[in-house]
Protein backbone atom coordinates (compact mmCIF):
# COMPACT_ATOMS: atom_id res chain seq x y z
CA UNK A 1 0.00 0.00 0.00
CA UNK A 2 2.63 2.40 1.10
CA UNK A 3 4.96 1.68 -2.28
CA UNK A 4 1.49 2.53 -4.36
CA UNK A 5 0.82 5.62 -2.81
CA UNK A 6 4.73 6.62 -3.23
CA UNK A 7 4.29 5.93 -7.28
CA UNK A 8 0.83 8.09 -7.09
CA UNK A 9 2.76 10.69 -5.22
CA UNK A 10 5.48 10.59 -7.77
CA UNK A 11 3.13 10.69 -10.36
CA UNK A 12 1.21 13.79 -9.40
CA UNK A 13 4.78 15.45 -8.92
CA UNK A 14 5.42 14.45 -12.08
CA UNK A 15 2.39 16.03 -13.59
CA UNK A 16 2.37 19.09 -12.17
CA UNK A 17 5.85 19.89 -13.17
CA UNK A 18 4.75 19.16 -16.53
CA UNK A 19 1.95 21.51 -16.40
CA UNK A 20 4.10 24.84 -14.92
CA UNK A 21 7.09 23.94 -17.17
CA UNK A 22 4.16 24.00 -20.09
CA UNK A 23 3.08 27.35 -18.42
CA UNK A 24 6.14 29.10 -18.39
CA UNK A 25 7.31 28.07 -22.15
CA UNK A 26 4.00 27.85 -23.83
CA UNK A 27 3.56 30.61 -26.62
CA UNK A 28 -0.43 32.02 -26.06
CA UNK A 29 -2.13 34.09 -28.32
CA UNK A 30 -1.77 38.01 -28.62
CA UNK A 31 -4.82 39.92 -28.97
CA UNK A 32 -3.92 43.21 -30.85
CA UNK A 33 -5.94 46.44 -30.95
CA UNK A 34 -8.37 46.74 -33.83
CA UNK A 35 -7.19 46.99 -36.87
CA UNK A 36 -6.95 50.67 -38.84
CA UNK A 37 -8.28 51.23 -41.83
CA UNK A 38 -5.62 50.80 -44.82
CA UNK A 39 -3.62 53.82 -45.98
CA UNK A 40 -2.09 53.94 -49.17
CA UNK A 41 1.99 54.12 -49.34
CA UNK A 42 2.68 57.23 -50.63
CA UNK A 43 3.72 57.53 -54.43
CA UNK A 44 1.67 54.46 -55.32
CA UNK A 45 -0.78 56.85 -56.59
CA UNK A 46 -1.40 60.42 -56.60
CA UNK A 47 -3.91 62.74 -57.99
CA UNK A 48 -2.79 66.14 -59.56
CA UNK A 49 -5.81 68.53 -60.18
CA UNK A 50 -5.80 71.48 -62.31
CA UNK A 51 -8.61 73.86 -62.35
CA UNK A 52 -7.75 75.94 -65.14
CA UNK A 53 -7.71 73.46 -67.07
CA UNK A 54 -10.34 71.42 -65.82
CA UNK A 55 -8.09 68.23 -66.31
CA UNK A 56 -8.24 65.59 -62.98
CA UNK A 57 -5.08 63.42 -63.73
CA UNK A 58 -4.27 60.35 -61.97
CA UNK A 59 -0.47 59.08 -61.49
CA UNK A 60 0.86 55.47 -60.84
CA UNK A 61 3.67 55.10 -59.51
CA UNK A 62 5.03 58.35 -60.74
CA UNK A 63 3.56 57.62 -64.18
CA UNK A 64 0.52 59.11 -65.97
CA UNK A 65 -2.26 56.72 -65.65
CA UNK A 66 -5.17 58.44 -66.65
CA UNK A 67 -6.92 62.04 -67.25
CA UNK A 68 -10.02 63.04 -66.87
CA UNK A 69 -12.25 66.03 -67.92
CA UNK A 70 -13.78 67.55 -64.71
CA UNK A 71 -15.97 71.00 -63.12
CA UNK A 72 -14.17 72.97 -60.82
CA UNK A 73 -15.44 75.85 -58.52
CA UNK A 74 -16.52 79.28 -59.68
CA UNK A 75 -14.59 82.27 -59.13
CA UNK A 76 -16.53 83.25 -55.79
CA UNK A 77 -16.38 79.30 -54.41
CA UNK A 78 -12.87 78.52 -55.91
CA UNK A 79 -11.67 74.79 -55.54
CA UNK A 80 -8.82 74.95 -52.84
CA UNK A 81 -5.43 75.31 -53.87
CA UNK A 82 -2.72 72.76 -52.19
CA UNK A 83 -1.94 69.85 -51.46
CA UNK A 84 -4.18 67.35 -49.28
CA UNK A 85 -4.82 63.90 -49.06
CA UNK A 86 -8.09 61.30 -49.69
CA UNK A 87 -9.36 60.70 -46.06
CA UNK A 88 -12.58 59.09 -46.60
CA UNK A 89 -15.05 57.09 -49.63
CA UNK A 90 -18.46 57.23 -49.67
CA UNK A 91 -20.90 55.62 -51.56
CA UNK A 92 -24.72 57.65 -53.20
CA UNK A 93 -24.73 60.89 -50.94
CA UNK A 94 -27.48 61.86 -52.96
CA UNK A 95 -28.54 62.92 -57.11
CA UNK A 96 -25.86 66.45 -56.92
CA UNK A 97 -22.47 64.09 -55.43
CA UNK A 98 -23.20 61.06 -57.55
CA UNK A 99 -22.55 57.97 -57.10
CA UNK A 100 -18.88 58.11 -55.28
CA UNK A 101 -17.47 60.67 -53.38
CA UNK A 102 -13.35 60.63 -52.33
CA UNK A 103 -13.63 63.82 -49.21
CA UNK A 104 -10.42 65.69 -49.07
CA UNK A 105 -8.73 66.56 -45.61
CA UNK A 106 -9.30 70.59 -46.27
CA UNK A 107 -9.24 72.54 -43.03
CA UNK A 108 -12.01 74.98 -43.87
CA UNK A 109 -14.35 73.07 -44.98
CA UNK A 110 -16.26 69.89 -46.70
CA UNK A 111 -14.52 69.55 -50.15
CA UNK A 112 -14.04 66.10 -52.43
CA UNK A 113 -14.23 64.51 -55.97
CA UNK A 114 -17.50 63.19 -56.83
CA UNK A 115 -19.82 62.33 -59.65
CA UNK A 116 -22.28 64.63 -60.56
CA UNK A 117 -26.39 65.11 -62.01
CA UNK A 118 -24.96 67.89 -64.03
CA UNK A 119 -23.18 66.27 -66.63
CA UNK A 120 -23.12 69.39 -68.43
CA UNK A 121 -21.10 71.39 -65.67
CA UNK A 122 -18.05 69.09 -66.75
CA UNK A 123 -15.39 71.35 -68.38
CA UNK A 124 -16.53 74.22 -66.81
CA UNK A 125 -16.28 76.97 -63.39
CA UNK A 126 -19.65 75.78 -61.93
CA UNK A 127 -19.07 73.97 -58.46
CA UNK A 128 -19.35 75.23 -54.73
CA UNK A 129 -15.68 74.19 -54.60
CA UNK A 130 -15.69 70.67 -54.91
CA UNK A 131 -14.12 68.45 -57.90
CA UNK A 132 -16.72 67.05 -59.88
CA UNK A 133 -16.62 64.23 -62.10
CA UNK A 134 -18.96 62.05 -64.69
CA UNK A 135 -20.42 59.25 -62.69
CA UNK A 136 -18.73 57.06 -65.06
CA UNK A 137 -15.54 58.39 -64.61
CA UNK A 138 -15.81 58.97 -60.45
CA UNK A 139 -16.78 55.05 -60.50
CA UNK A 140 -13.56 54.34 -62.18
CA UNK A 141 -12.04 56.77 -59.68
CA UNK A 142 -13.59 55.32 -56.52
CA UNK A 143 -12.31 52.06 -57.46
CA UNK A 144 -8.84 52.79 -58.11
CA UNK A 145 -7.78 55.34 -55.39
CA UNK A 146 -7.47 54.18 -51.91
CA UNK A 147 -7.80 56.05 -48.90
CA UNK A 148 -4.05 58.49 -48.07
CA UNK A 149 -3.78 59.32 -51.76
CA UNK A 150 -2.71 62.88 -52.49
CA UNK A 151 -4.46 65.02 -54.36
CA UNK A 152 -2.56 68.29 -55.35
CA UNK A 153 -4.75 70.74 -57.09
CA UNK A 154 -2.63 73.61 -58.65
CA UNK A 155 -3.19 77.27 -58.92
CA UNK A 156 -2.62 80.48 -57.47
CA UNK A 157 -4.04 80.82 -53.73
CA UNK A 158 -5.65 84.25 -54.90
CA UNK A 159 -7.38 82.43 -57.86
CA UNK A 160 -7.83 83.08 -61.15
CA UNK A 161 -4.35 85.27 -62.25
CA UNK A 162 -6.96 86.85 -65.11
CA UNK A 163 -9.52 88.31 -62.72
CA UNK A 164 -8.84 90.28 -59.88
CA UNK A 165 -8.72 88.50 -56.13
CA UNK A 166 -12.04 88.20 -55.17
CA UNK A 167 -13.28 90.49 -51.95
CA UNK A 168 -13.61 88.88 -48.91
CA UNK A 169 -15.33 88.79 -45.68
CA UNK A 170 -17.07 87.48 -42.40
CA UNK A 171 -18.22 84.01 -43.37
CA UNK A 172 -15.76 83.15 -46.52
CA UNK A 173 -13.30 80.22 -46.31
CA UNK A 174 -10.70 79.13 -48.74
CA UNK A 175 -7.01 79.41 -49.38
CA UNK A 176 -6.83 83.17 -49.87
CA UNK A 177 -8.38 83.56 -46.92
CA UNK A 178 -5.69 81.67 -44.63
CA UNK A 179 -3.17 83.70 -47.02
CA UNK A 180 -4.50 87.07 -45.58
CA UNK A 181 -4.70 85.65 -41.88
CA UNK A 182 -1.19 84.70 -42.26
CA UNK A 183 0.00 88.01 -43.74
CA UNK A 184 -2.04 90.12 -40.62
CA UNK A 185 -0.85 87.63 -37.93
CA UNK A 186 2.97 88.23 -39.41
CA UNK A 187 1.93 91.88 -39.28
CA UNK A 188 0.96 91.43 -35.63
CA UNK A 189 -2.59 92.05 -36.00
CA UNK A 190 -3.86 88.63 -36.16
CA UNK A 191 -3.96 86.28 -32.75
CA UNK A 192 -5.77 83.59 -33.67
CA UNK A 193 -5.72 79.92 -35.78
CA UNK A 194 -4.57 80.42 -39.37
CA UNK A 195 -7.59 77.72 -40.70
CA UNK A 196 -9.13 79.34 -43.55
CA UNK A 197 -11.89 80.54 -41.70
CA UNK A 198 -12.78 84.59 -41.93
CA UNK A 199 -14.55 84.94 -38.61
CA UNK A 200 -14.63 87.48 -35.72
CA UNK A 201 -10.90 87.77 -34.84
CA UNK A 202 -9.80 88.40 -38.40
CA UNK A 203 -12.74 91.23 -38.86
CA UNK A 204 -11.40 92.10 -35.74
CA UNK A 205 -7.41 91.81 -36.90
CA UNK A 206 -8.39 93.47 -40.30
CA UNK A 207 -10.29 96.62 -38.85
CA UNK A 208 -7.01 97.54 -36.74
CA UNK A 209 -5.09 97.07 -39.77
CA UNK A 210 -7.49 99.32 -42.26
CA UNK A 211 -7.31 102.09 -39.71
CA UNK A 212 -3.59 102.11 -39.29
CA UNK A 213 -3.11 102.34 -42.76
CA UNK A 214 -5.61 104.94 -43.46
CA UNK A 215 -7.86 102.58 -45.24
CA UNK A 216 -12.16 102.37 -44.85
CA UNK A 217 -12.32 100.09 -41.62
CA UNK A 218 -15.68 98.11 -43.07
CA UNK A 219 -13.76 94.87 -42.29
CA UNK A 220 -13.62 93.72 -46.02
CA UNK A 221 -10.65 92.70 -47.64
CA UNK A 222 -10.80 94.92 -50.81
CA UNK A 223 -8.36 95.33 -54.04
CA UNK A 224 -6.38 98.24 -51.49
CA UNK A 225 -6.30 95.79 -48.16
CA UNK A 226 -4.41 93.03 -50.98
CA UNK A 227 -2.28 96.18 -51.62
CA UNK A 228 -1.04 97.14 -48.39
CA UNK A 229 -0.58 93.33 -47.31
CA UNK A 230 1.79 93.04 -50.37
CA UNK A 231 -0.84 90.50 -52.10
CA UNK A 232 -1.28 92.34 -55.22
CA UNK A 233 0.73 95.06 -57.43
Amino acid sequence: MNQLIRKLSLAMLIIMLVLMISDIFSIKPVHGEPSLPIVSEEGIYSIEVYPLRHELIVYAQGNRFKTYRVAVGNLSTPTPVGEYKVIYKGRDWGPSFGPRWLGLNVPWGIYGIHGTNKPQSIGQHQSHGCIRMRNRDVMELFDVIPVGTKVTIHGHLLGDPAHDPRALAEGDVGGDVQLIQSRLKSAGYFQGTINGKFRYDTTLALKQFQKDHDLPVNGVVSISVYYELGLYE
